[in-house]
């Protein structure tokens, strides 16, 4: 699933989330990166659930309306998967060649993937070697949620040519804008609609990743439901938009610190997790840097900052890379640069091996 040798320019990186569609495609210029294609469209609500793509041909459509309008030429494309389909798992296993690591992964592997092996799409990458050992990072995904996304794209008359897993993708983004040292140790976050990816870096070397069912729609549904809002009502509110009209006043702090609590709960559950399978002169986090939708909730930096007693920064996915100003409004940028971590990520597949 994230074997470079699939990578060649150019990709557009498309990235399908619960509430938007996202497209981002790179350009290499000797040293320096340059955003060539840019498209961001709100799903309707219950197109994709928990990862999984319910309305085939409402996201074709998405997809086909993205290209469209922002006259997105390459049809080949790099899309990520995410959720409880998927597994990563950094594992330990005895010294071996790369033949005898190839022929047995899949037997090494089964003991870690609570689904039958014959239904997974399965991949590795050697992180480091010892001479007894080998840290390998594992990845494996359902094959039924691979062939979704895939036919999903084909529909829309496009090519998929990698599925990556989002929290690389998100992985990829951070090592090509923030060039990390050794040592490092920084939680990435992609806090989406209805998924949070999770990654703990050290350096340029993923020590932890998961993946946690709560995001944004947890508190528009919350405030739907407490004051009587309808779902457009309560994305406003969320945004920090004073409560409509006929709306009986109500401190709205409290109900939104309901869903951080959740969200600081996952994040320090993983957070204990690193710590629990960290070796010992492993680094305790320093920093977390957060992307997605849900990551533009006001206050919500801040509140994890004083939460985990930790700096929280909001994550740039385009801090190396040119953007030029006639081309992209830089108003229209500053909104969605949140949103767009994982598809930068998924985008650079196209450019790396350039």
């Amino acid at each position: 699933m994230f074997n470079k040798s699939n990578a060649r320019k150019n990709l557009v990186g498309l990235d399908i989330g619960s509430s938007s569609i996202k497209a981002v495609e790179l350009q290499k210029k000797g040293n320096s990166l340059h955003l060539l294609n840019l498209g961001f469209e709100n799903l309707s609500a219950d197109t994709v659930v928990d990862g999984q793509i319910m309305e085939l041909n409402n996201v074709s459509n998405v997809i086909t309306s993205i290209f469209s309008e922002h006259q997105i030429k390459t049809s080949r494309i790099a899309a990520g998967v995410s959720g409880h389909s998927v597994i990563v798992k950094n594992i330990v296993l005895p010294q071996m060649s790369p033949d005898e690591l190839r022929e047995s992964f899949s037997w090494h592997a089964e003991e870690h993937i609570p689904f039958d092996i014959s239904d997974v799409n399965l991949d590795y990458q050697v992180t480091s070697s010892s001479a007894d050992a080998l840290n390998v990072l594992m990845a494996a995904c359902k094959s039924d949620k691979i062939a979704n996304v895939k036919q999903a794209i084909q529909l829309a008359g496009k090519q998929p040519v990698v599925i990556d897993v989002d929290t690389f993708a998100l992985q990829n983004c951070y090592e090509v804008n923030y060039q990390p040292k050794v040592g490092e140790v920084v939680a990435l976050l992609n806090i989406g609609a209805s998924t949070m990816n999770i990654n703990i870096m050290n350096g340029a070397r993923s020590v932890f990743a998961r993946d946690a069912s709560v995001g944004g729609s947890q508190y528009t549904s919350l405030l739907q439901k407490e004051l009587g809002l309808t779902f457009e009502q309560a994305e406003a509110v969320k945004r920090g938009y004073p409560l409509p009209e006929g709306i009986e006043a109500r401190p709205i702090q409290p109900i939104i610190e309901t869903v951080s609590d959740i969200l600081a709960l996952e994040i320090r559950k993983t957070m204990d997790f690193y710590r629990a399978t960290a070796e010992e002169n492993e680094e305790s986090i320093q920093k977390i840097l957060i992307a997605g939708g849900s990551s533009k909730l006001p206050g919500l930096p801040e509140y994890l900052a004083k939460r985990f007693e930790i700096p929280v920064e909001l994550f740039n996915p385009f801090r190396e890379i040119q953007v030029d100003d006639r081309k992209f409004d830089p108003d229209y940028m500053k909104e969605i640069v949140p949103d767009m971590a994982i598809a930068v990520g998924l985008a650079l597949r196209g450019v790396e091996a350039a």
